[in-house]
């Protein structure tokens, strides 16, 4: 009777190494790619608003620093019913030279505006980075999904089978308990993945400024070209491109000139003064119009110190960026070295992986043969099968995380995910 009975046993295999096609979410979401979610949380996302702002922000104070190159002009009227006098007029005041304090100002305020623009390619930098591993994570937990799908239509298949071969005293009911077994992990695996996908698509929107997780069809993109092995290129790279060092270089020669605009404030200030108006109502020895111009020399003499507290402030400062900064070009190098060998490990991975995947299979398909034919137990047939499902799961993960190493290495040289 054994012989006269066939039956379609079924064995999940995810082809994950190439089954890399588009992951589906919702069957009538949007397709989005990555250039397009990075695209979406350029558009929109506050902290590059915030960036933005800094800049405004900045530039607002470049402007402030600058007014002490134009005339200063006012306007005055004074009445008094004690001498019967009125007068009203115009005054200005024509900032001649400081000593180079001003200029100093100017430039460094110039500086750092300049460094706020770099803050702002170095907040799109980190969000670029963000989302790209949002992406490939949101890839996996659905890839991971559709195996864990696989796998329960697969054992289910099994254990019903296995439930007919009892009914016909051709297994044990030892045999149908292992195979429920093997069906119910493989359903707490599918709740677990399910759960995955809804907080891999929370991430995504938290990095995309959504306040409601939104439907994508994400599209896998292309693998991704060779990891180099150049290492001191990819260091001197990253030392030449990273925005945020671009960042503290600006502020650093920018805290040097204002720590020199600070010393010139020992220094004489000279300025041309005048003021014209009339005088209505006046003393009679005085006339109805007076006009006056001349110049005011400011000579700093003592004032508690407080010029040369601030000088040394301001010096300090700059040796304080300029230590970060040395502390940020190290961290970067390490950086680089550290994602570099994350990205190798993680392609290494994924080649043993595939591996496995193709090895497993070969097992499992065996082992489902030698069950059929009783020539092994339920027990041989169900760990072959948790085999293959954890060697399926164990290539999905290898193949994005290597993404995301890359997307990260990318980012570490100061390139684009």
């Amino acid at each position: 009777m054994q012989t006269e009975m066939k039956f379609n046993w079924g064995i999940s295999a995810c082809v994950v190494s190439v089954c890399l096609a588009t992951t589906v979410f919702a069957p009538d979401a949007p397709p989005l790619t990555l250039k397009e979610a990075i695209t979406l949380a350029l558009q929109r996302h506050p902290n590059i608003t915030i960036a933005e702002l800094k800049v405004v922000a900045a530039q607002q104070g470049n402007t402030q620093t600058r007014a002490a190159f134009f005339p200063n002009l006012w306007a005055n009227a004074t009445a008094s019913s004690v001498y019967d006098r009125m007068a009203a007029g115009l005054g200005f005041s024509q900032l001649i030279t400081d000593f180079g304090r001003s200029s100093n100002l100017a430039e460094s305020s110039k500086l750092h505006v300049q460094a706020q623009q770099s803050g702002v390619l170095e907040a799109r930098a980190q969000l670029a980075v963000q989302v790209a591993t949002a992406f490939f994570s949101a890839l996996q937990a659905q890839a991971v999904r559709r195996v864990a799908e696989q796998t329960i239509t697969a054992r289910r298949l099994v254990a019903q089978q296995v439930e007919t071969l009892a009914e016909n005293k051709i297994k044990s009911d030892l045999d149908v308990s292992f195979a429920q077994v093997t069906l119910n992990e493989a359903r707490l695996l599918a709740i677990n993945a399910s759960n995955d996908v809804y907080a891999a698509f929370a991430a995504l929107a938290r990095v995309l400024a959504e306040r409601e997780a939104s439907n994508y069809r994400l599209v896998e993109q292309p693998a991704p070209a060779i990891l180099s092995t150049d290492m001191p290129a990819m260091i001197a790279q990253a030392l030449r491109d990273r925005p945020e060092l671009a960042h503290l270089r600006l502020e650093l020669e920018s805290a040097h000139l204002f720590a020199k605009a600070e010393k010139a404030l020992n220094y004489p200030t000279l300025n041309a003064v005048g003021a014209a108006g009339v005088a209505p109502l006046h003393d009679s020895q005085m006339t109805d119009n007076y006009a006056a111009a001349g110049l005011n020399l400011t000579v700093p003499l003592f004032n508690g110190r407080l010029n040369s507290a601030r000088q040394a402030e301001a010096e300090t400062r700059a040796r304080i960026v300029k230590e970060t900064l040395n502390v940020a070009e190290i961290n970067i190098i390490q950086d680089v070295r550290s994602a570099w060998f994350n990205a190798n490990k993680s392609a290494e991975r994924m080649t043993v992986t595939a591996e496995l995947l193709k090895y497993t299979k070969q097992a499992a398909e065996l082992a489902q043969a030698k069950y059929q034919f009783g020539a092994s137990s339920i027990i041989e047939f169900s760990q072959a099968q948790l085999n293959l499902t954890a060697a399926e799961i164990a290539h999905i993960s290898a193949t994005f995380d290597y993404q995301i190493q890359r997307a990260i290495l990318n980012f570490q040289i100061g390139g684009q995910p």
